[in-house]
């Protein structure tokens, strides 16, 4: 029987080749959220690091769906949200959210930000998550409330503290609001927030149908060592890549 060696994460010779990559990730995972029914605000943003000028990012302009994202559609702008390539607007005060979260976290590539059902529903109820089964458990430990919201995205000191309270965790629950996540890829960010939105629903489902059985503090920090590295977040999200690639091909145009 042949061994196979287990897929790795790519690397680049070429800082071309690692900005295309990049942006081909992105444009499928804004395509997947569609699938996902996480497109339906203005505010929804995935952004990644460009790999050359690292306080650049890329992102989707405002005012094109989810459904139509393409990689040539995507813009560039720097830390301030002013567009530096592309002809599109861009939503500066969601931005500002990614913008320091990328100054306090240098370790992170990508950041996804978006207002899905269940993250929505779940955010309401002001609490982490339970580690109710292995998928969830990804985040046990590893992901804090913002209990502050005041419902003005213009207010500086807020957005500064979503990254305080962000810290060096994957995730972050928006109280009354939705749900962040970051990653050292598009591919782990993508698949931390796909996870929390599935994770949120079930707890609400286990949690309207009786009181659920919470797995341990042992065996809920050892799962996460094996569900929650980086990893594995980017091992997940490949076979979500490839088949919408196949499905909307036109996506990497």
């Amino acid at each position: 029987m042949r061994k196979l060696d287990k897929p790795q994460p790519p690397v680049f010779e070429r800082v071309e080749d690692e900005r295309l990559h990049r942006k081909q990730r992105l444009a499928a995972a804004l395509r997947l959220f569609a699938k996902q029914g996480f497109n339906d605000s203005k505010y929804g943003h995935i952004t990644v690091r460009d790999p050359e000028l690292t306080n650049h990012f890329w992102l989707n302009p405002l005012g094109i769906d989810f459904r139509e994202i393409r990689v040539s559609d995507l813009i560039l702008v720097n830390k301030d949200g002013d567009v530096v390539k592309g002809n599109q607007p861009v939503n500066r005060d969601i931005f500002a959210i990614h913008s320091y979260i990328y100054q306090a976290r240098p370790d992170a590539i990508a950041t996804v930000y978006t207002h899905s059902i269940y993250g929505k529903a779940w955010s309401s109820l002001g609490r982490p998550l339970d580690p109710l089964n292995q998928d969830s458990c990804a985040f046990y430990e590893d992901h804090s409330v913002f209990h502050d919201y005041t419902g003005d995205l213009l207010d500086i000191a807020e957005t500064k503290r979503i990254a305080e309270i962000l810290g060096y965790h994957k995730a972050v629950i928006l109280r009354n609001h939705g749900m962040l996540t970051i990653g050292h890829s598009v591919d782990e960010a993508t698949w931390w927030f796909i996870n929390l939105e599935r994770s949120s629903q079930a707890q609400l489902l286990a949690e309207a149908a009786g009181k659920p059985k919470i797995i341990g503090h042992d065996t809920a920090r050892l799962t996460k060592t094996q569900v929650g590295s980086h990893f594995n977040g980017w091992c997940c999200f490949q076979p979500l890549y490839h088949r919408i690639v196949r499905e909307q091909p036109d996506l990497l145009e």
